[in-house]
This record gives C-alpha cells, structure tokens and sequence, in this order.
C-alpha cells in the first residue's frame, strides 16, 4: 500500500474477503484515502479515479482523468462512492454510463446553512449542492439503484482540511490565535475516519437508500472552543486572544490585506456567531454511526509532507 492508504488503516478488525468491485472518485482526497483502505481490508478490488498520476502499490488501480472526461472506467461495478464534487459527480453519474447496484456519495451541510447566506457565493454555492442531491437521487432513482448522501459537518483528521488545519498553520506561525468574544456559536467537527467508516455502513443498510444523512462529529461545542482544543493539541500551546467583536473586525481588515485571513469574509465572520448543528440520530439508526469526541492531536492537525 502507498503510505497514505495504509496508515489508514489503525487498529481495523480482520474481514473476511468478498470480492465485490467498487469504483471510487476522490480516492486519493482526504476522506477518499481512508474510504480506499477500508474497501481493499473488506477485500473489494478497488479502482479510483484521480487527475493526477499516484504512485505505490496499494493494491488500487488507479485510473487517471477528471469526473467529466475520465475515459476507460469500468462498465458495472457493485458500488461507486464520490468523496469529490457532488454536483460534478451528479452531473456525470446523470449521463448513464456508469453501471453499479449502490451508490454512496458525500455532500455537506453547507446546503442548508449557506443558502441565505449574506455572500453570493456562498448562497451559489448551496444552491449547487442541493441541485446536486436532487439530480442524483432522481437519476439513481429511474434506474433502479440505491442512493445515499452523506453530509459532513467540519471535517479534519489528515491536515487536508480548510478550516481547522489553516486555524493550526495560522497559529503556529502567529504563536497564538484571535477570535471575537461572541465566537460562541456552536459546532460538530467530523473524522475523516468516522466518515469513511459511515460510507462503508451504507453498503449494508437497504433503508439508507434514498435518503441524504447528516454526519456530524461525536460533539457539540462553542466556536471558541473548537479552536482551544485545535491550540492545545500543537505542541507550543499558542495562545487563544479573545478580544471585543469591534476591536476584532477594526483588526479584520489589515489582517486580510496582509494574506493573514485571505478568503475570510463577512459571512463567515457572522456564522461564527450562529449554531450550525445537526441532528446525528437518523445516521445512528439506519447506520449506526457513532462518530468520536473532538479530541484532535497536532498530527491531524498537521499537512501532509
């Protein structure tokens, strides 16, 4: 196995082989690369498609281009899985080409939280993931196979991740890390070892087909402190500032126009206020999620390489 897919596997229990082919896109994505591990330990050949070339031998056959113009895909499998894009996947699975009995695919709770989002592009971006559901189920639907969506709350675990591994980088580099006092809003981060192990309980649950599943993590907590528990788990122990809302935002713009907070805008200083939690019980009961606590270390904090 290349490095990445086997140190995916912590701790798994022996399962038995059984054969079954299993087409995978996004495999080599932060939640793609334990998803990948889980399949080849169940004894599933395994083929996933990547734009890149990727090296190793995990047991994998890697096949090389993107969801629009991949090209010798095979023609029936017994599952797909989509840890990429859901409206590229949607638009692609939509055309007919691909055969399979089940498919398993990963959105995000963005489409319900972003879709009156203050940014244009937030509330675009929404619209796409919820068109995306719909265009999925419909196609799987009139063809007769078994959908399911998953959607992730924050995700980290591999340092991969936009929000808590950039909070970590930044803290580093600052040797602490500032947050408005009514950062208060609550939040669910989410393994990326929860999620694939969530994806591989869908293969075995008929009543999850057809439906789309909040995957939030293990706990619920205030933004302020997510981001304590991400500063105490690096091994310096940064700082946490927590400073008035207006002395914050009177500070926002230089640290923008410094590249310190490139791409955080007003809408996403406002959700840190609001509590963006989801209901995890539907999951547990058809799937029997479980996910872990919020207890992170520095090396899943940490970017790979």
């Amino acid at each position: 196995m290349t490095d990445a897919v086997a140190d995916a596997l912590p701790n798994l229990p022996p399962r038995p082989s059984r054969g079954r082919r299993a087409l995978v896109f996004g495999g080599s994505g932060q939640i793609g690369q334990p998803l990948l591990a889980r399949l080849l330990h169940a004894g599933w050949q395994v083929h996933a498609l990547s734009r890149g070339a990727q090296s190793g031998s995990s047991g994998v056959h890697w096949l090389r281009g993107d969801l629009a113009t991949g090209r010798d895909l095979p023609a029936e499998v017994d599952a797909i899985f989509s840890c990429g894009p859901l409206d590229a996947f949607a638009a692609r699975f939509a055309r007919g080409d691909l055969g399979c009995a089940r498919v398993v695919a990963f959105g995000s709770t963005s489409a319900a939280v972003k879709h009156d989002s203050i940014d244009p592009g937030e509330r675009d971006v929404a619209r796409r993931l919820r068109e995306a559901e719909a265009r999925l189920f419909d196609a799987s639907a009139a063809r007769g196979i078994g959908a399911t969506v998953l959607r992730p709350t924050l995700v980290y675990g591999v340092g991969r991740d936009a929000t808590l591994t950039r909070i970590a980088m930044l803290a580093r580099r600052l040797h602490g890390f500032a947050l408005p006092a009514d950062a208060t809003g609550l939040r669910q981060p989410v393994h990326v070892d929860d999620l694939a192990d969530a994806a591989m309980a869908c293969l075995d649950a008929a009543d999850a087909a057809g439906h789309a599943y909040a995957v939030p993590g293990g706990d619920t907590m205030p933004y302020r402190e997510m981001v304590a528990r991400v500063l105490a788990a690096l091994p310096a122990r940064p700082r946490l500032w927590t400073l008035p809302p207006a002395v914050f935002r009177t500070l926002l713009a230089p640290a923008r126009w410094a590249g310190i907070a490139a791409g955080f805008n007003d809408a996403a200083l406002a959700r840190m206020r609001e509590d963006l939690v989801f209901d995890a019980t539907p999951a547990a009961r058809d799937l029997g999620y479980a996910p872990r606590a919020f207890a992170p270390d520095a090396a899943m904090l940490t970017p790979p390489g």
